[in-house]
């Protein structure tokens, strides 16, 4: 079976624009501020994806772009008063920042209320102590996987979930939500001996390392649930994810495909957040 994420970002569009509609009833307009410095282009991708759909949904967005030498004071400046800013109700950094940036203020000052993305120390305290499930924002793609579960019927509790990658914007925020859901959860990474038998051992398997169709058939079994979160071009310049698809496809019982995988429902639990953003604000809820 093909889990397709195409599907379940539609599910979540169709649910948002009523209740998108409603709020602007009551002349209230969600608004997120993307905030990018340079011009990555991961993040340019990102960004005209996340106009697109926004603009589809009635989501307002602004772009507030920085050379890249800006210096840090100005960014955290900027930053700081894009953060206060009644009228937005939502903020994305677009991160890893340029080498002479750190992202540590911003961290620190994001109003966690805006903070859709779980960037900052509140949210992020929430997500590993297990509040996150009654406020707060856990990060847009961890959640994806996890809105690809649901929407599918697959139950965690008590699966054992290998998850290959340890960063904070996949692989550690993923295994915090999945023992939130009673998963018993192994984290693997670059370091891991044995990694192939391990993985193979899985009722799921995350792969979230950013290494262009690592995980062959070697990783899995026929049982198996295979989430593939990594987007990269391989070889032959093509868009592919962590998985090798064709080798393993056959040999799974479910598996993400990339493109129109994990990426295509982020974006849309992006919206989501947003618009939960601005409902708590305005007391919507």
């Amino acid at each position: 079976m093909i889990l397709f994420g195409t599907d379940v970002a539609a599910n979540i569009n169709n649910s948002l624009t009523q209740k998108i509609s409603s709020l602007k009833q009551n002349a209230i307009t969600p608004k997120l501020a993307i905030i990018r410095v340079g011009n990555n282009q991961s993040d340019l991708s990102y960004e005209r994806g996340i106009l697109k759909k926004f603009s589809g949904l009635g989501i307002e967005t602004q772009v507030y772009e920085f050379p890249e030498n800006i210096s840090q004071s100005d960014f955290d400046s900027q930053f700081q008063g894009i953060n206060l800013d009644a009228k937005i109700h939502a903020i994305l950094l677009f991160r890893p920042l340029p080498k002479n940036l750190s992202d540590k203020f911003a961290r620190e000052k994001i109003l966690a209320s805006k903070d859709v993305d779980c960037m900052g120390y509140i949210n992020t305290a929430k997500l590993f102590s297990g509040e996150i499930r009654d406020s707060g924002f856990a990060p847009c793609t961890p959640s994806a996987v996890m809105e690809i579960l649901d929407y599918y019927k697959i139950d965690v509790s008590g699966k054992n979930v290998v998850i290959i990658g340890r960063s904070m914007v996949a692989g550690r925020p993923l295994s915090m939500l999945m023992l939130n859901r009673n998963a018993t959860v192994t984290i693997c990474h670059s370091k891991t001996q044995n990694l192939s038998q391990i993985c193979s051992q899985a009722d799921i398997l995350v792969s979230a390392i950013g290494k262009a169709e690592f995980v062959g058939r070697e990783f899995v079994n026929a049982k198996m649930l295979v989430i593939d979160v990594g987007i990269n071009v391989n070889s032959a310049g093509k868009l592919c994810g962590d998985v090798s698809f064709d080798d393993v496809n056959e040999f799974v019982a479910g598996i993400t495909p990339v493109p129109k995988g994990v990426g295509a429902v982020t974006t849309s639990v992006l919206a989501k957040n947003v618009l939960r953003a601005c409902e708590l604000v305005n007391n919507q809820v």
